[in-house]
């Protein structure tokens, strides 16, 4: 955890949030007073998003959502340093600071709650099915799933398994994520839409999937 000073009083205003921006990009590394007041807001932020999520608390218990909290609150605190450069001043910055945290916590509490569990990611490239499921048929959809898990390492680039793990994994809401990357959400929709067809061509080259529909007469 992030050892830093006690914050001093806050106050809810612009010429505060901004005040707060310059003393950051001026002198992060030594103004531990100035982190402080940062990560207090990150903290705020994440305990807001983790609040949100009921099956934190319902499965992992009191304790380890706080601990979540923390630990996102961190690592969000450490985000926005190293993207300062990209805050433009179109929202007060305690906004813009809030989002890192929501973020964060979300991606913190989905790992924390998928940690023991199958991540089924061939469900996101096409819909279940709702017919019984017999032994082959389980068979294969483990193979699937283990071959979807494979080619997300193998075939995705760096930038795209970010985005696709926190929209599909992680449930990250997309605005936050433009907002993290320093994007937009068409940009986000494009890379996600880029790394599906990446995975669809991979999983049918391995005899996976059946072959793409063909579209215009081509």
């Amino acid at each position: 955890m992030i050892t830093v000073a006690s914050p001093e009083p806050r106050t809810d205003t612009a010429t505060a949030d901004r005040a707060l921006f310059d003393r950051l990009v001026a002198n992060a590394a030594d103004d531990a007073q100035a982190v402080a007041l940062l990560r207090d807001i990150v903290v705020r932020a994440a305990r807001h998003q983790v609040r949100r999520m009921p099956r934190v608390w319902a499965e992992l218990g009191a304790v380890r959502a706080e601990e979540i909290v923390e630990s996102a609150a961190d690592q969000a605190t450490v985000d926005v340093i190293a993207h300062l450069d990209r805050f433009e001043g179109r929202s007060r910055f305690r906004t813009w600071v809030f989002k890192f945290g929501i973020w964060h916590a979300a991606a913190e509490a989905r790992r924390s709650l998928w940690r023991d569990r199958p991540v089924l990611l061939d469900e996101y490239l096409d819909p279940p099915s709702t017919d019984p499921v017999s032994p082959a048929a389980q068979v294969e959809h483990h193979d699937l799933v283990a071959a979807v898990g494979a080619a997300i390492d193998e075939v995705l680039t760096p930038h795209q398994r970010r985005v696709a793990r926190a929209l599909i994994v992680d449930e990250v809401p997309i605005d936050v994520l433009a907002q993290a990357l320093g994007t937009n959400r068409n940009a986000l929709y494009k890379t996600l839409h880029d790394a599906r067809v990446k995975l669809r061509s991979h999983l049918h080259d391995r005899g996976f999937l059946p072959a793409p529909e063909k579209r215009g007469g081509r």
